[in-house]
């Protein structure tokens, strides 16, 4: 069985239960799963055969944190960041100017979003990412496994989400009738994502979530029966919900119900399910997700991007309700850097004018031990025995930190947001001296970039 000795860090963040913090720390893993923690003289007096492990890290110099977990994504956004046409839109507008583009994509395309999309995730720390790809035109030939190629090579962990859109502009919805999909297609599709990928076992690198796109763009019955269908094989379910006023009128208008009534009513809330953005909720709705178990995805930049508005972060943490943090689509956030999404919800919470709105602890439990919460899973998003072996390192000794090594962690969140310089998923390095290790990117973001320039033109 392979090990790993990480040695001699400066802070050791383990993000557990009493959130300790282990100055000169060390941990220890064998099979990819974390066996010790703790101070470094400790580990190797106890175990001093630790020091001959297959693989030593000196961490000297470098605050570790676990990996941060990414709880929603669209990769294939990534080709159209910065759409001039789409740069000052609302959420609908937007997705108007956008669904034509996006219905040109291939395989090739999603793949090749993903490999850039999820490669910059992992280089801003971000150890386990779930990804949303809705949209699948009936002659695009593209599924779910092209982006899980992607992920698999890259050797991230990834719970994908088969997202789906049913409801074309002819029947009331949003998007244009040449983007949706037949709804016993979606689920025949989601079934057998599910029974060719699905992971349940502890440490899995790749889980399937059962995720139809919005309110907006599917039908009640599709919503009932994916939530049918994920339940029926232990899956997660996972969704977009009261994003923008826009998305509140229709509801109100077409269904008769605000959106977090009509997803009670479709039987998406409980613990098994999650909502990113979750923007526009009232205290009766709040307290509702919390005595639920239903999990939120904030995601601060994209809604400060597209005008939403700014969620209630502050509220779903003091009621208990299960936060995690998502950067969101890479064309209304633009980036794909999830520490500097930790420091941007930070900041959010405190713009009107409560300087405490936010800790910088808060953040990064919130893009770790929430992010883990939200996606179901107890194996991932501290370091501690038994869990997986997720784990990066920032350098302290650079020029955005001087002046700030009065709180290391503190520093990760207030400094400007930096690429980490280690990088460690189930056991294996991915990142060292801030360079991915598992694909070569040169090659990758040229083929991006034509393939960008060819749907835009």
């Amino acid at each position: 069985m392979p090990t790993l000795l990480l040695r001699n860090a400066d802070l050791l963040v383990t993000m557990n239960n009493d959130r300790r913090r282990i100055p000169d720390g060390g941990l220890f893993v064998r099979d990819n799963f974390i066996e010790q923690v703790g101070p470094t003289a400790e580990l190797l007096r106890a175990h001093p055969e630790h020091a001959e492990a297959d693989c030593v890290i000196d961490g000297r110099g470098m605050i570790i944190l676990p990996g941060l977990v990414n709880t929603h994504h669209h990769l294939y956004q990534t080709l159209t960041r910065a759409v001039p046409a789409a740069q000052d839109a609302t959420l609908f507008n937007w997705l108007k100017t956008l669904y034509p583009i996006w219905a040109g994509m291939t395989p090739e395309a999603v793949c090749t979003s993903a490999l850039v999309g999820l490669a910059e995730l992992m280089l801003s720390g971000c150890t386990t990412a779930s990804d949303h790809l809705y949209i699948y035109p009936p002659k695009s030939g593209y599924r779910i496994d092209d982006e899980i190629r992607a992920a698999q090579e890259l050797g991230v962990r990834f719970q994908p989400g088969r997202g789906a859109m049913s409801l074309g502009e002819s029947d009331g919805g949003l998007p244009p009738d040449s983007v949706v999909e037949d709804e016993d297609f979606i689920l025949k599709d989601t079934q057998r994502a599910i029974e060719t990928y699905h992971d349940p076992e502890s440490g899995s690198m790749l889980r399937i979530v059962v995720a139809p796109c919005s309110p907006f763009s599917v039908t009640p019955d599709l919503m009932r029966e994916a939530a049918a269908l994920a339940r029926s094989y232990g899956v997660q379910l996972h969704t977009h919900l009261a994003e923008t006023l826009d998305e509140e009128r229709f509801c109100l208008e077409k269904f008769g119900h605000r959106p977090v009534s009509y997803a009670e009513e479709l039987g998406w809330l409980g613990d098994d399910v999650w909502h990113a953005h979750c923007v526009h909720l009232n205290e009766q709705e709040i307290a509702l997700f919390a005595q639920t178990g239903t999990g939120v995805c904030h995601c601060p930049s994209s809604n400060m991007r597209l005008g939403s508005g700014i969620a209630p972060v502050r509220a779903y943490l003091d009621a208990g309700v299960r936060v995690g943090l998502g950067v969101d689509g890479s064309a209304s956030n633009d980036s794909s850097h999830l520490l500097a999404e930790a420091r941007q919800a930070l900041l959010l919470q405190r713009v009107s004018g409560n300087p405490a709105g936010l800790s910088a602890a808060e953040a990064l439990w919130i893009a770790t031990r929430g992010g883990a919460q939200v996606l179901g899973r107890d194996d991932i998003g501290q370091l501690v025995a038994g869990k997986a072996a997720d784990f990066i390192g920032l350098r302290l000794n650079r020029l955005d930190y001087a002046g700030a090594l009065h709180d290391p962690l503190a520093a990760t969140v207030f400094c400007h947001p930096q690429r980490v310089d280690l990088s460690v998923i189930n056991g294996r390095v991915v990142v060292e001296d801030g360079q991915l290790l598992t694909v070569d990117l040169g090659p990758v973001i040229e083929r991006h970039n034509r393939i960008a320039r060819e749907l835009i033109a």
